[in-house]
């Protein structure tokens, strides 16, 4: 008989993924982690009962979430990853050449070490580049204390519950804000908005105490029930959020990044939201 992963996302609604071979499984220092095969969506990540990633469509994610506001700012050198411990973020993150340092704050070292060992296709390389500074810390107390200044901030964390709660908060934010050069974008991970719209709403208000333009982008990740996601937008300069698909391709084509989801054209088109995910953020 088939052992199953259950994904309980609420209380009413609950995914299943078929556990075809378990690679890793055990209680970390901060989290319960079990990496596991599936025949569709090969190696999967799961934190605490949640599924954090898989080799089928992590690409989707971690493409969006780094190359997004990296082609908006348009002269990111420094960057900082707070979360992110399977390597994929720093992955694509390093793939833009000019990028000169990048920062990456993991809470948990278990993940990291067996992201490494068992999910070796995620990072790619990237904890051997020499750009990467990778800080086994809290993210929110390394915001808060840091004297580094970054062009870019991303937040790639779990939901608001346990762990993952404290890089919700609005003093945060405010301390992100502290650690930004002039025009640097945060951006942030925000759920599902339609099972989740509370963390559009909140993350909307939060963020608005410390950044002129605050607003979403949205792309569509097939383990993460639900429709689109959400990732949060913040920073002082509008224009950076604004460019159009041709002003993008004049700086992404010569880079010659190869990827599976991320265009110019899905960058200017991710900005625009439907009308419910607009009217959490009213």
């Amino acid at each position: 008989m088939s052992e199953w992963f259950t994904e309980t996302l609420h209380p009413w609604l609950a995914q299943r993924l078929r556990i075809d071979r378990v690679l890793f499984r055990d209680k970390t220092d901060h989290q319960d982690l079990i990496i596991f095969e599936n025949e569709r969506f090969g190696r999967v990540l799961t934190l605490d009962g949640v599924v954090q990633t898989t080799e089928g469509d992590e690409f989707v994610y971690h493409e969006m979430m780094a190359h997004v506001p990296i082609m908006a700012h348009g002269q990111a050198r420094r960057v900082l990853i707070i979360g992110g411990g399977d390597g994929g973020m720093a992955r694509e993150v390093l793939k833009h050449r000019a990028v000169e340092a990048v920062t990456m704050v993991e809470i948990d070292r278990g993940v990291v070490d067996m992201s490494r060992e068992h999910l070796p296709s995620l990072s790619a390389g990237a904890f051997d580049d020499p750009r990467l500074d990778l800080v086994i810390a809290d993210g929110a107390r390394f915001v808060a204390e840091t004297d580094q200044r970054f062009d870019i901030i991303i937040v790639d964390s779990t939901d608001p519950i346990g762990p993952g709660e404290v890089l919700f908060t609005a003093e945060f934010y405010a301390d992100c804000k502290r650690c930004l050069t002039a025009g640097g974008i945060v951006v942030t991970q925000n759920g599902v908005p339609a099972l989740q719209g509370w963390e559009v709403t909140n993350s909307y208000r939060r963020l608005g105490q410390s950044f002129a333009d605050v607003s979403f982008y949205v792309a569509a990740v097939p383990t993460y029930q639900g429709g689109f996601m959400a990732m949060g937008w913040a920073s002082d300069d509008p224009a950076k959020r604004r460019h159009d698909a041709a002003a993008i391709d004049a700086r992404f084509a010569p880079l010659g990044i190869a990827t599976r989801y991320y265009t110019p054209a899905i960058h200017q088109a991710c900005f625009a939201l439907p009308r419910f995910i607009a009217d959490l953020m009213a």
